[in-house]
């Protein structure tokens, strides 16, 4: 419409001269030509596929896996040309990393993982998850490595002889980085029995993370030296050695730099992208990913299992209250639902079991409290190896479990002061193997067409009586037949 004026002016003055009316099409060309980027760089934003947004803060566990499978998954479906994974992680769960890797080689929408904001760290899990992305990117002021495999066991717990560190060449990523060859790792020493699972778990790491630096083209030498030890960069220095691809310090700069970069999918697809002026949508967790992220907690499993065994062994020494089953049964089936995503320890969780079972004797056999003892040790000891790993986040405190013993010692001191007192009482009758008092007195406390729960020699009893009784009237024991006992009313003393 712009270049249509003039040209209709042109014709409805015949009269111009040849010259004017070349010099009206020149200024029109002139004027079409300095507005024709302007319109293109509007049009292509406004056409622009989106940019999905994921945010990674904290340890790396179940709860993540499943908001990136689901993130990667909701970003297809909106046809997003990239996911920008912005990540600040102190390391995690193997599985859970392994699991977000596979998801990400397999996605079909490129992903940028990027470390940020301003003092973010990708360690441990946070490294390979940034190897395997199709770009690493990093905010000035971040660091990633120190990926090496933790020990499986007690808390603090080091191997005697630990792994010794290959040995690199002192300009990593140098010569080898710049040609893009990737040199093959050295033969490893051999090693004792007791080192054998060290050098197993930490050859098996640093294969994995060769082969994701190899499969994008990035420093595989420095990545296998922070498998081996423990080594770290800035974002200057990783850049530099090729171990990321670019440095940003925000969002609208990551995606100028890579405005019309192509990058290979699985399959070997390539796409170009197209970034500039996109817009971004940030996929933020939802309920279920909070609530995973929560249970995900191995101490708040630990203590919901314990509240669910406690609930249910007191609704079965005392029938009848029915809300400390209920609640003992929610809890520790929450509690089990917890375990079976974390990396548990079996070894752990019968210690745990068998420490509750020292408690529950330490109630019915006079043993001068050595089972109550035994109970405590047992239980700390498995509290210490539940978990079977010791990336951040994912240990349970040495306090949580100091204080949990010495809540079941205090149990386990109320239950035998209370079965002490009851042995204690004199016992006037037995019927059917069941303590009776014959002749004593009670109170109602639920009775309904005469047959209800009354309280006799400070016990639930399960009885029978004339219907017109009511609950919180006084009753008397006149009999009993097998565990339940026939009742009359009383009269108030």
């Amino acid at each position: 419409m712009l270049l249509a004026l003039p040209l209709g002016a042109a014709k409805a003055k015949p009269e111009l001269e040849p010259a004017a009316t070349a010099a009206t099409s020149a200024a029109a060309s002139t004027s079409a030509s300095a507005l024709a980027p302007a319109l293109a760089s509007a049009s292509a934003t406004a056409s622009a596929a989106p940019v999905t947004l994921l945010k990674i803060n904290g340890a790396i566990g179940p709860a993540t896996a499943d908001y990136v499978q689901r993130g990667l998954a909701h970003a297809s479906r909106q046809k997003a040309q990239l996911v920008v994974l912005q990540i600040d992680t102190p390391g995690g769960l193997d599985t859970s990393m392994r699991s977000i890797i596979k998801d990400i080689l397999a996605s079909s929408v490129p992903v940028a993982t990027w470390v940020a904001p301003d003092g973010a760290r990708a360690a441990s899990a946070g490294t390979y998850i940034l190897y395997a992305s199709h770009v690493a990117a990093m905010a000035p002021a971040s660091n990633l490595g120190a990926a090496t495999p933790v020990a499986i066991g007690m808390p603090g717990s080091q191997p005697e002889n630990p792994l010794p560190p290959k040995k690199a060449p002192e300009a990593a990523g140098g010569a080898s980085a710049a040609s893009g060859a990737q040199p093959a790792p050295p033969a490893q020493p051999a090693h004792d029995g007791g080192d054998a699972m060290t050098a197993k778990r930490i050859g098996d790491a640093a294969a994995y993370i060769r082969s994701l630096a190899q499969l994008r083209g990035r420093n595989a030498e420095w990545a296998e030296r922070a498998v081996r030890e423990a080594v770290s960069l800035s974002s200057q220095e990783a850049l530099k050695i090729q171990v990321i691809d670019l440095v940003a310090d925000s969002v609208p700069s990551l995606l100028r730099q890579l405005d019309g970069r192509e990058l290979r999918l699985a399959g070997g697809a390539r796409v170009r992208l197209a970034t500039q002026g996109a817009p971004v949508v940030e996929f933020v967790p939802d309920w279920r990913t909070r609530l995973l992220s929560v249970l995900g907690d191995p101490s708040l499993a630990l203590i919901l299992m314990m509240v669910g065994i406690y609930g249910l062994l007191f609704e079965f020494s005392n029938p009848g209250y029915v809300l400390p089953g209920v609640v003992g049964g929610i809890c520790l089936l929450t509690a089990l639902f917890a375990f079976q995503m974390l990396p548990i320890n079996y070894a752990g969780l019968a210690l745990i079991l068998l420490g509750v079972a020292f408690f529950v004797a330490e109630a019915f056999v006079p043993s001068f409290g050595a089972l109550g003892l035994g109970g405590v040790v047992a239980f700390a000891i498995g509290a210490l190896l539940l978990v079977d790993s010791e990336a951040e986040g994912f240990g349970i405190p040495l306090p949580l479990i100091g204080a949990l013993a010495a809540t079941s010692a205090l149990f386990v001191v109320i239950v035998a002061g209370m079965a002490a007192k009851a042995r204690a009482r004199p016992v006037v009758n037995m019927v059917a193997g069941g303590r009776v008092l014959v002749g004593a007195t009670g109170e109602l406390i639920e009775f309904a067409h005469g047959e209800g729960w009354a309280i006799v020699g400070g016990e639930h009893w399960r009885v029978r009586g004339d219907a017109a009784l009511q609950a919180g009237e006084p009753v008397r024991v006149t009999g009993a037949q097998d565990l339940v006992l026939e009742v009359t009313a009383a009269q108030r003393g």
